[in-house]
């Protein structure tokens, strides 16, 4: 079998985020390449903010699907420059947590101050209302946010911009 980035990339969507099963890696942005070499397959990841619990996880699913689809010698490196930041979330990935009842990041990334700041107008994922109100700077996980619809008044994360 001939291994081609386009394959590997393949074989990396079926990697799921552990916080949010829905996504797949490639979804979310933390693949950054795929180097093919002699000696294997170097995945390049960049954790979604430092110190991650999901990366231990993700780079156990990296290896384990790659491995099951026949590629035996696979090296993760992850680089921390640039940061990653939700624009490179893909538009598939928005929609699927939208999907999934939590609300994607809007607009772009300005500045890490986001993390810890209210957003105006965030969407309701379940009825699509912007009537709604922060709750927490945190939801459940660090890069959420806790919000409430005002018009459905169901709860739901914010996937924060960063």
């Amino acid at each position: 079998m001939v291994i081609t980035k386009e394959h590997i990339y393949d074989i990396l969507e079926k990697v799921q985020d552990p916080e949010v099963p829905v996504l797949s890696i490639i979804d979310l942005g933390v693949v950054r390449d795929v180097v093919l070499a002699e000696e294997g397959v170097e995945i390049i990841i960049t954790p979604t903010y430092t110190g991650c619990p999901a990366m231990d996880m993700i780079e156990v699913g990296i290896k384990s699907t790659l491995q099951d689809h026949g590629v035996e010698k696979v090296k993760i490196t992850t680089v921390l420059s640039p940061a990653w930041t939700t624009d490179w979330l893909s538009e598939s990935g928005k929609e699927k947590l939208r999907g999934y009842g939590i609300a994607p990041p809007q607009g772009a990334a300005k500045s890490k101050r986001a993390l810890f700041s209210e957003e105006s107008g965030i969407i309701c994922p379940q009825c699509n209302s912007t009537n709604t109100e922060m709750i927490s700077q945190f939801g459940s996980t660090a890069c959420k946010a806790q919000y409430k619809c005002l018009d459905c008044e169901e709860p739901f994360d914010y996937f924060k911009c960063h």
